[in-house]
């Protein structure tokens, strides 16, 4: 459970949009069980509370909360969408670079940058393109740094240039498709 634990600490980066009278269930742990939820198969916010309501007693015990209740559906739901996206995603980028391990003397560790269009994304009522999304996948670790939803007036190329910028490693070899593979970068 420590990667979780680390999890845990990374998600007390994210700020609360709650006001002060609505912090009922403290942010960083309802974040953390949410992910464990969705870790065990729940595909739903009903699926979620139910593994919360089960479970409850013994995540407190193992991460040392004090949920006296899983919270209402309703409540799980308005708190999720209220994130802040960004934050949420850097959360989980520097839990991602914190489990990386040292690099092997003589040994460059491989970033696979992969670009995915999501199925069943394209709105053919409103006309709007699929929805694609980049990933960066750290092969030897077998842990995905990053990922960002492209553009839709843009494309992978710049995407991935910026990702990669964000990301900040060195000594790193960057794999990608061969459209990247071009004359003028």
């Amino acid at each position: 459970m420590v990667p979780f634990g680390r999890l845990l600490d990374a998600l007390s980066e994210v700020p609360d949009p709650r006001r002060a009278e609505g912090k009922r269930y403290p942010l960083a742990p309802l974040l953390l069980f949410t992910v464990l939820a969705l870790l065990s198969g729940a595909t739903s916010y009903r699926h979620i509370i139910c593994f919360l309501e089960q479970r409850r007693i013994v995540l407190n015990a193992l991460f040392g909360c004090t949920l006296k209740r899983a919270p209402s559906l309703n409540t799980l739901r308005t708190v999720l969408q209220m994130l802040d996206r960004d934050a949420l995603e850097e959360a989980f980028r520097q839990h991602a670079r914190d489990l990386l391990p040292p690099a092997e003397l003589g040994r460059m560790p491989v970033v696979a940058l992969d670009g995915k269009t999501l199925k069943g994304s394209f709105d053919h009522l409103n006309d709007q393109k699929a929805a694609q999304a980049l990933s960066a996948f750290a092969s030897d670790a077998a842990i995905l740094l990053a990922h960002t939803e492209i553009d839709v007036k843009s494309n992978e190329i710049p995407a991935a240039q910026q990702m990669i910028a964000e990301l900040g490693l060195s000594g790193v070899l960057f794999t990608a498709d061969a459209l990247h593979c071009q004359k003028n970068l």
